[in-house]
């Protein structure tokens, strides 16, 4: 492409030229007062003159048209995955490129939105197309086209905001006339006490304005809790228990209609953190002992614990003694509330080398052995008393405790060392100095001769005798440590061993902390990745079934990852809850956020971004017509500048024209040869032609004296 201009190269600075100029004016007006005839001539050459000093070129310049950019922007968001909007959008891709190909002044810049939303802002279009015209001049810009569900959530507020002159045209997928009822979160707490109630507000609405109430199921943990009537569009108050510490998770669920666009609306989940306001805790030592300092400062340590503690200075029934009770001891012992009226109160029962002494009659050990049953907690730190007659053992809770002494205590150094069950279980797996052989901790003097008969040993002596036992009962749970020198460790001996980390992970099993269950399937969720993790005593790597919100169902082979642990990662792309399962358990993750901006309105619309396309001469086109699922698109074809780019069946795109120059040629009219013989003529010229006119004057003059 060819263009052909005049131009100037002045060769004086402007403001002399200027000055030339004006003194050639005031002269062409003296002339045209005192000498009209010679005006014309004069300001003839005064004008050559000029125009010599302007040095004019006639320039041609070779221009390379440019092709026309036309961005195509692809929804992949949630909502435009829904039923078949996904092939709609496949498919008007691969026709619209084609149909651009054929235009030869196109250049088709395609990109794609995000399939998650980890920001939770919803479906972001309009930063996708700037980032498509970037790099593009708006002059360049022909058009602009998106293909979605019409649901945009950072659509501009004018047409100006978009940078370019030029159409937009929207491609809506789904279909007109689509029913959706779905479940709206509109607020849920993150944390709540252990054995109290939260609330979830939520509301249900639903695209057909005669349904008056839906019925909506509350789950948690996967396991039914309670079914409600919910008026459509109220909001609604859910109760929400909180069972036990760490995350519980509630899943709402609205019933179906019938040709419902999706389900994945109608389902909502949250969670809730459990966390423990205080840990009653009782502490009941038999008799002063080193370790009675070291059970209560650890306790005493955590501010979240409340401890009662009890140490039997004497037993009442002690006759030997002839001083009053009331003088020997600060407060009475108060067996019937502590093991009777309140005994449900405390999360966890800890007895530190404790015998009888006939302090408590057998109907309270009876009650504490009722308590382990119903979920309760208990803790023995046993010392040689507990093979003796008046020993634990001896009583109700010998039933419970998973060893029985046999008498054959071991006096000597030794160290402790984690038993093979033990590197696989969560109390002492990984623990701190365990990892050599022997353990880089110090040694103990004195382990409690007992056979196990319940549980798990999760420590040893080094000639396999149990030192720390542990077991289920009921509901509740029990440990034995077999040992009373723990409090070596406390003191630093012999380079001392992690007795706060044992103890805390020991406390914190029997309290039933989630992650610290030595048999549990664990769902995790980071981002768009789900780690599913198995803890077992085995060490076996299972096979694992993982549900997708969406229903579709794939099995996970996990790998050994370390003693007692089998993980997999797997990658999602769909925001929901996903659940993992296997023969015995399941585990429940939501990925992404609680109520998603892309799913809090699925219908599919035409009227949205309508007034935004029409104001730039664009236009609207749904692309499948009445029930089929076939996708029609308009005719695209290049058009010049207009205010109006869009008919029926037409989308026009916009000749923009531009252009890049690649070379430039200038031809001077003025100061070549042509242009100084053209200037001196025309000095001759005048010089002759005054002269000439000066001499006729004068033989007139002479003429007229005669």
């Amino acid at each position: 492409m060819t263009d052909w201009s005049l131009s100037f190269a002045p060769l004086w600075p402007w403001p002399w030229i200027e000055a030339l100029a004006a003194a050639a004016a005031v002269a062409l007006a003296l002339t045209l007062w005192r000498r009209p005839g010679a005006f014309p001539l004069r300001a003839l050459v005064a004008a050559l003159l000029l125009l010599a000093l302007l040095d004019p070129n006639w320039q041609r310049e070779d221009r390379k048209p440019l092709k026309d950019v036309v961005a195509i922007v692809v929804d992949r968001s949630a909502g435009n995955r829904l039923g078949n909007r996904e092939q709609q959008t496949d498919a008007a891709k691969a026709a619209l490129e084609k149909q651009l190909a054929q235009l030869d002044n196109v250049e088709t810049r395609v990109v794609e939105t995000r399939r998650d939303d980890p920001e939770n802002k919803g479906t972001q279009l309009f930063g996708a197309l700037q980032k498509a015209l970037g790099d593009t001049p708006p002059e360049r810009v022909g058009g602009a086209i998106l293909i979605t569900d019409g649901i945009v959530h950072d659509a501009p507020a004018s047409a100006a905001a978009l940078g370019f002159r030029a159409p937009l045209h929207v491609l809506v997928t789904g279909h007109e006339g689509e029913r959706d009822r779905r479940l709206e979160l509109i607020e849920a707490p993150r944390f709540g006490i252990v054995g109290k109630a939260q609330t979830i507000r939520a509301r249900v609405l639903d695209s057909d304005p005669g349904s008056a109430s839906a019925t909506l199921t509350i789950k948690r943990d996967g396991l039914p809790l309670a079914a409600m009537s919910a008026p459509i569009g109220v909001v609604i108050d859910i109760p929400a228990p909180i069972d036990h510490a760490g995350a519980n998770i509630f899943e709402l669920e609205v019933d179906s209609v019938p040709n419902a666009l999706t389900r994945l609306d109608a389902r909502a989940a949250t969670t809730i953190q459990g966390v423990r306001d205080k840990l009653r805790v009782l502490l009941v030592s038999g008799e002063p002992n080193p370790g009675e300092r070291m059970w209560r400062n650890l306790l005493k340590s955590d501010a979240n614990v409340d401890l009662i503690h009890f140490t039997i200075l004497r037993p009442p029934d002690r006759t030997t003694d002839t001083a009053p009770n009331n003088e020997l001891s600060l407060i009475a012992f108060p067996v019937a509330d502590l093991f009777d009226r309140k005994i449900r109160d405390f999360d966890l029962i800890v007895f530190d080398r404790y015998a009888r002494q006939a302090t408590l009659p057998s109907v309270y050990f009876d009650n504490i052995v009722n308590y382990v049953r119903n979920g309760g907690a208990l803790l023995l730190a046993a010392g040689p008393e507990f093979a003796t007659p008046e020993g634990l053992a001896n009583t109700s809770i010998g039933d419970i405790a998973p060893a029985r002494p046999t008498g054959d205590d071991f006096e000597g150094p030794f160290k402790a060392a984690i038993s093979p069950d033990g590197a696989r279980h969560p109390i002492t797996r990984a623990l701190p100095g365990g990892e050599t052989d022997p353990p880089a901790w110090g040694r103990w003097f004195r382990g409690v001769g007992a056979q196990a008969t319940a549980g798990t040993t999760v420590m040893q002596r080094p000639d396999g005798a149990p030192l720390l036992q542990v077991a289920h009962v009921g509901k509740g749970r029990v440990a034995l440590l077999l040992t009373d020198q723990m409090w070596l460790w406390a003191r630093g001996y012999d380079g001392g061993g992690p007795h706060l980390e044992l103890l805390r992970r020991l406390a914190h099993w029997l309290m039933k902390e989630p992650e610290l269950e030595e048999e549990a399937l664990r769902l995790i969720a980071h981002e768009r990745r789900l780690v599913i993790e198995r803890q077992s005593l085995t060490d076996a790597a299972p096979q694992v079934r993982l549900v997708g919100p969406d229903g579709r169902a794939q099995d996970v082979q996990l790998a050994p990852a370390e003693p007692g642990l089998a993980r997999a990662t797997v990658s999602v792309d769909t925001d929901g809850l996903y659940r993992a399962e296997d023969a015995d358990r399941f585990a429940l993750a939501n990925v992404g956020p609680d109520n998603p901006i892309a799913l809090r309105d699925v219908l599919s619309t035409t009227e949205k971004l309508r007034p935004l396309a029409e104001a730039t001469g664009g236009g609207v086109f749904r692309l499948a017509r009445g029930a089929a699922d076939d996708v029609a698109l308009p005719r695209f074809a290049p058009v010049h500048e207009s205010p109006v780019y869009a008919g029926p069946e037409f989308a026009g795109l916009k000749r923009a024209g531009a252009s890049v120059l690649v070379g430039v040629v200038r031809s001077p009219l003025a100061a070549d040869l042509v242009g100084l013989v053209v200037l001196l003529g025309a000095l001759v010229g005048m010089w002759l032609w005054e002269g000439r006119r000066s001499s006729r004057q004068s033989q007139s003059a002479v003429g007229s004296r005669q």
